[in-house]
């Protein structure tokens, strides 16, 4: 499974009620921005440590457990405290996404035939929808790619469970979020509009892209079939600027997180250290989500992974291998559709 989350050329909660740009989840999509490479903000920083706190004191007395609560909370910590309190309630609406997403990816990933199809269906018409509606935007940068993310999962039941814990980390950090101060509303840029024809023709390269990726994932019969194809959707934007940017960003963040899970699950860490490095993980992926440079990978791949290994080391370099490999599948694939093949286009127009 992965997360990463909720990246779009316009934020969601930005877009929807007119307050500071700071991205939902994690970096614009916005090429020529002004933004740090990387940025911390202590203030959501906080949020991050707080929400941090009840997987850190579980994961003291049961690790799995521990970690499966800090999954659960990636939402929470992620989402940040920007606008007023009325519009905090995305928080929610992000875990919520995140965990459908999960559940509807597990039941198509039933078969094989459902899940290729579901994918280009779902990505096809969330890219259409985002031309016309705020929320199109957050299916297209996040449901989609979490329906991809579900197809890796043994059972819709085991997806239902995470889900849940997405949604009550989700509500606690949403309560949490409420005691923060409000911030003064900025004018929000406007974005330039994308013609209907120019979004259908990305709708069809992204769902092309997504399908191609669960089909290689069933072909090649992957343990975890879903995470090629979500990092596909996660780095694929309509600009090819923007995919190049992310496919880099992506492959060594989650490169780096992985490979850190590795070391701490073969070093045997304690449960005590390894509850202060998941406080210390959360609180670096609230701090800096705004930050320019694609780096929420990193800190989440490191949840997943440890949740994966953490107490069975010899598994280390198999998941280690099996996340970084899958990955460069998907980055390839929406290189090709998202670079690539437009490029080809455009010279064959000249």
């Amino acid at each position: 499974m992965t997360l990463a989350t909720l990246e779009t050329s316009n934020t969601w909660l930005g877009s929807r009620h007119g307050q500071d740009r700071e991205p939902v989840v994690s970096q614009s999509d916005t090429v020529a921005s002004p933004v740090p490479a990387i940025v911390w903000h202590w203030s959501p920083a906080l949020l991050g440590a707080l929400c941090a706190l009840p997987a850190a004191i579980v994961t003291v007395q049961d690790p799995s457990h521990g970690l499966a609560l800090a999954v659960g909370v990636l939402p929470a910590a992620a989402v940040g405290v920007a606008g007023p309190r009325r519009s905090r309630h995305a928080i929610v609406i992000v875990g919520l996404c995140i965990g459908l997403g999960l559940v509807l990816g597990a039941a198509l990933g039933r078969h094989w035939l459902l899940a290729v199809g579901g994918i280009f269906v779902l990505a096809l018409g969330s890219a259409i929808l985002s031309g016309r509606r705020p929320a199109g935007r957050l299916l297209m940068a996040l449901a989609v790619p979490m329906v991809g993310a579900g197809l890796s999962f043994d059972s819709i039941r085991s997806a239902t469970e995470l889900a849940l814990l997405m949604a009550i980390g989700s509500i606690t950090g949403w309560l949490l979020a409420l005691c923060w101060p409000e911030r003064t509303a900025t004018h929000p840029t406007t974005s330039a509009a994308i013609a209907r024809t120019a979004l259908v023709e990305y709708g069809i390269r992204l769902g092309l892209a997504g399908a191609i990726c669960a089909g290689l994932g069933f072909a090649l019969d992957l343990d975890h079939k879903g995470w090629a194809t979500a990092a596909c959707l996660l780095v694929m934007r309509p600009t090819a600027e923007m995919t190049r940017l992310r496919a880099a960003g992506r492959l060594i963040a989650v490169s780096a997180g992985a490979l850190a899970a590795c070391v701490v699950a073969v070093a045997g860490a304690p449960a005590g250290v390894l509850a202060g490095i998941i406080v210390a993980d959360l609180t670096a992926l609230a701090a800096t989500r705004a930050s320019r440079w694609y780096v929420t990978g990193g800190f989440t791949t490191f949840i997943v992974i440890s949740l994966l290994i953490y107490g069975a080391p010899s598994n280390a370099q198999s998941r280690f291998n099996e996340r970084v490999l899958e990955t460069l599948l998907g980055v390839a694939v929406a290189a090709v559709f998202g670079v690539a093949i437009p490029a080809w286009r455009r010279q064959a127009a000249r």
